[in-house]
């Protein structure tokens, strides 16, 4: 906790709601962050501390409010800004709680309160009628949202209550039949739940193809997103919701949040059942891809930034890995291998255009088709997506290839000891279009242009790479091809990385230029940066272990000394 609070002050001035030994909420830290505003420059250079400057919030009242609204929600988790953008506030919380809940808690508290607790606050939360104190806690609830300039909520659940046993155990604002929340724009955007990442692993951890069942019997949220605006702008059709992989649905929804926060003048609060996975692992998708834009926590590394989202959205907010690990629902490990698929500036907070610019169509270079020989000594053309999908195997069950490079070639790893750091191979959509009939063009292609050219540079994070360990067979030489087939050179792994040859290469190089570019933009490094350093971490400290006795709080321990985070209270290096 400590250490978030010193991250978070390198950037903003922040107040802290104190929640020690959980008496607001037992799975929230125990100092909640207020996030207030961005320091200046000067602000960020001046060594004065500014804790004699008043607050923006009245941290009392504050206090108390939350007291008063965290009966409405599931397990107490009520809502909190977790993301400051522009002065607009991304909070996270849990969904509503159901009546039986609601009682339970505010029952037991008013039988085990203070006896010098004043009474009009025990009243309150034990006294009335049951409508009275649906309205009375739910009112709470709202004043708080009002309270953080909340106008968007976006529930993640696809269930309209959730259901055990026969009986309702949550509730949710799209279904409440007083329409209570009638002020906010209440978006059902529906995301499968933890026991999908299972499958996921299952699959060898590749996301596209794999579709959500929509058609359980416990799926009743369709996806509803009121506001025509947003419909319109960003150019989706939404209808098609069900027919879209995991990383279509993750990456249009990210489009969604993303849009909301760029274009919207108010807040947006995030949810799904208790908030402890899906949740966080949007809210660390927002955070990440802002610190990449530039737009949240500028001065953090990506050590740093991986850092916090790590202890504070996951660890701090009640996620579970060693649960999750053991049963083999993979969530927190999808959320970073899914930094590969939001690189673009189409999910930038940014202007599109550049996006647009390098945008191709099939007859134009596309740098996402990278395929990998596995021979030292030649190159082969796989035309399917089943030899696309096996080649290799990483050091645990069925995950896809890990590689390693230098970490002392690239400035954003120098924080880790580590003399490897892994990152995962990803199945590539453009390869999957490449027919036989292409293929066998492509290796004649090769075969009369091994003399007459000269290998391309390929880009920083994809440049020498080695197989790790846990492959069979080395990594001697890289392919680019564009999604339309034409050959853009051969890479071998003993070539320098920046070694682009005069003869009869630059035509054809040229054309594949602005891409090259694209993909080592500022933000794809940032993020690529970050996605190393955790499957790094990953690999060895939980998945070599298979959860280890020692969960997320050995890990972050270990991770902090790894990057240079010292123990202790204050102290970062």
């Amino acid at each position: 906790m400590e250490r978030c609070l010193v991250l978070f002050s390198k950037d903003y001035r922040y107040s802290v709601i104190k929640n020690f030994s959980g008496e607001l909420c037992g799975h929230y830290p125990s100092k909640v962050v207020f996030l207030e505003y961005q320091l200046s420059d000067d602000e960020r250079n001046c060594k004065k501390r500014y804790d004699d400057v008043q607050s923006m919030y009245d941290v009392p009242r504050m206090r108390e409010l939350i007291k008063q609204a965290r009966y409405a929600r599931c397990r107490s988790r009520f809502p909190v800004p977790v993301i400051l953008y522009e002065g607009k506030h991304v909070c996270r919380s849990a969904t509503l709680a159901s009546g039986a809940e609601m009682f339970g808690r505010t029952g037991l508290d008013f039988l085990f309160s203070a006896p010098d607790r004043p009474q009009e606050e025990a009243a309150d939360r034990g006294g009335g009628s049951g409508a009275d104190t649906f309205d009375r806690f739910r009112g709470h609830d709202i004043n708080l949202l009002k309270t953080l300039s909340i106008r968007y909520i976006c529930d993640l659940m696809v269930e309209k209550k959730k259901v055990k046993f026969g009986m309702n155990i949550t509730s949710s604002e799209k279904v409440d039949k007083e329409n209570r929340y009638a002020d906010f724009c209440i978006l059902s955007v529906p995301y499968p739940g933890c026991e999908f990442f299972k499958e996921w692993k299952d699959n060898s951890y590749f996301g596209e193809m794999m579709k959500f069942d929509w058609n359980q019997d416990y799926v009743d949220a369709n996806l509803d997103i009121p506001d025509d605006s947003l419909l319109n702008k960003i150019g989706l059709d939404w209808k098609k919701y069900r027919t879209w992989d995991i990383i279509q649905l993750t990456q249009n929804y990210m489009k969604l949040f993303i849009h909301i926060l760029r274009e919207g003048n108010t807040g947006i609060l995030v949810h799904c059942i208790s908030g402890w996975d899906r949740t966080p692992m949007f809210i660390s998708l927002l955070r990440l891809s802002l610190w990449a834009d530039g737009a949240a926590h500028a001065t953090l590394s990506p050590a740093e930034i991986l850092y916090l989202t790590l202890a504070y959205d996951w660890y701090l907010f009640g996620h579970n890995l060693p649960d999750r690990v053991n049963k083999g629902e993979e969530i927190l490990f999808f959320c970073f291998n899914f930094l590969s698929y939001i690189t673009s500036d189409e999910f930038s907070l940014k202007s599109s255009s550049s996006a647009r610019k390098v945008s191709r169509t099939d007859s134009e270079c596309n740098m996402d088709g990278v395929l990998l020989d596995s021979d030292h000594r030649r190159f082969s053309i796989r035309g399917s997506n089943t030899s696309i999908s096996s080649l290799g195997s990483c050091g645990f069950e069925n995950a896809p290839v890990f590689f390693t490079t230098n970490p002392e070639e690239d400035p954003h790893l120098s924080h880790g000891r580590n003399p490897s750091v892994s990152i995962s191979a990803r199945y590539s959509p453009a390869a999957n279009r490449l027919s036989s009939e292409n293929s066998s063009h492509f290796n004649s292609i090769h075969s009369n242009s091994s003399s007459s050219s000269s290998p391309m540079a390929v880009p920083n994070n994809l440049r020498k790479m080695e197989t790790t360990r846990s492959t069979s067979e080395g990594c001697g030489s890289w392919q680019v091809v564009s999604s339309c087939g034409s050959l853009r050179g051969l890479v071998s792994s003993h070539d320098s990385p920046h070694s682009v040859g005069s003869s009869g290469s630059s035509g054809r190089l040229s054309s594949c230029q602005e891409a090259i570019e694209y993909v080592e933009s500022t933000r794809h490094k940032k993020l690529d940066a970050v996605r190393r350093i955790f499957h790094n971490a990953y690999v060895n400290k939980i998945a070599a272990k298979s959860g280890g006795a020692g969960g997320i709080g050995n890990f972050l321990d270990q991770f902090a000394e790894k990057v240079g985070i010292r123990s202790g209270k204050t102290t970062l290096v």
